[in-house]
């Protein structure tokens, strides 16, 4: 089987969607299946091989982490015909999605998706929920051309089944489980960052309004006086928040940047919690990888997060926005270790079940499924040139 997949995002962009396209890519070439990606530039160096395809892209005014991508249909169809895939994946609905359903449809090639990001949630924390109905309108065009549309979970299915979409299958997520493990001295990491406090409270994500990091702030300032004069807060990340952030910040939170690889995994295994408060994960990759490193996880109870922690097992699970609850558990959580190093051990214990490889020897099983069971809407009699 040959695939391609067209994406609005990938690496070196820092965020879920372009670290699982990444992995899934790796994963293609280690199992010798032939593939060609299509993909933004970034403004950054990059060390494509030939099979990735880049074009010139410009950063979103308020996200400039985000990117507007401006492809060619000519060279991306010309390439289409040289490489002749079996099967087209698209990503994402923005340019290069809406490339790969035009071409795919208008060269006879069968189409699938994936779903990544609940857009409509992240419209409210950017004052725009009136193009709520819209965005689900489009989404829902986008996505009734492909014969089958991957989702991460039962939550974002169940929500997509609400809105008229059909054809939903789980993609499910891994983690690396050699990578990301605990075991790691928790010392380095306080020295590194000039930690004095006992307790590590750990935040790994983008610094940006959609994953309601004003709960974090505030649960910041309410714990109670015997928890906070122990505990300091690593924010790992970056984003167009981080400057508002760091001014408000209490004396006890180190803002890190943007970290990845052994210094990572280091922070997530030093530390005694992980903090997760966004409202808008269809999955939650980094709350695994916290799990994986053998550090519970305290999230709001929304979208896919309710399917990775195990609540008062792995972790705990609280009201989205309450900051009172997150403040709560942390306590609660900090001020009985024996509790603590029992979640920790069931937490390590659940992520060895979530391997990589068998989420994308599934991902491509249901895909060879897509193409036997293929019934073509778009017969050639009925296309153009």
């Amino acid at each position: 089987m040959k695939i391609t997949i067209f994406t609005d995002t990938y690496d070196p962009q820092v965020n879920g969607v372009s670290k699982t396209l990444k992995r899934y890519v790796n994963y293609l070439k280690e199992s010798g299946v032939e593939y060609q990606l299509f993909a933004p530039e970034t403004g950054e160096e990059t060390f494509d091989d030939n099979t990735i395809h880049r074009f010139n892209s410009l950063p979103l005014y308020t996200y400039p982490e985000c990117r507007l991508a401006l492809p060619n249909l000519f060279t991306i169809r010309k390439k289409l015909e040289q490489f002749q895939p079996h099967l087209i994946h698209i990503a994402t609905p923005f340019n290069i999605g809406l490339s790969g359903l035009f071409l795919g449809k208008k060269l006879d090639i069968p189409l699938v998706g994936s779903y990544h990001t609940h857009f409509d949630r992240y419209l409210q924390y950017y004052n725009l929920p009136f193009l709520s109905k819209w965005t689900w309108g489009y989404l829902r065009w986008f996505h009734q051309y492909f014969q089958t549309t991957f989702v991460p979970s039962e939550d974002t299915k169940s929500q997509l089944l609400n809105h008229g979409f059909t054809d939903l299958k789980i993609w499910s997520r891994g983690v690396d489980c050699e990578a990301f493990r605990p075991g790691f001295q928790a010392e380095w990491v306080k020295q590194r960052f000039s930690i004095k406090e006992r307790h590590i409270l750990t935040y790994v994500g983008r610094l940006a309004p959609e994953k309601n990091l004003e709960v974090l702030m505030d649960v910041s300032k309410q714990l109670p006086t015997s928890i906070s004069d122990q505990a300091h807060w690593l924010i790992v990340g970056d984003g167009p928040l981080k400057e508002a952030l760091q001014k408000a910040a209490p004396s006890n939170m180190t803002f890190t940047g943007y970290q990845e690889g052994r210094m990572l995994t280091q922070i997530y295994a030093s530390s005694s919690l992980f903090i997760f408060p966004s409202t808008t994960e269809t999955f939650g990759n980094v709350a695994l990888e916290s799990l994986a490193c053998g550090t519970p996880v305290i999230a709001s109870r929304s979208g896919g997060l309710q399917e990775i922690i195990q609540n008062e097992k792995t972790g705990i699970l609280c009201t989205p926005g309450s900051a009172e609850e997150f403040s709560y558990s942390i306590a609660e959580l900090l001020n009985d270790q024996k509790r603590l190093e029992k979640m920790s051990t069931a937490a390590r214990t659940y992520a060895t079940t979530r391997s990589w490889d068998t989420v994308f020897s599934q991902l491509l099983s249901d895909c060879e499924e897509v193409l036997v069971r293929r019934v073509d809407p778009y017969p050639k009699s009925n296309q153009g040139a």
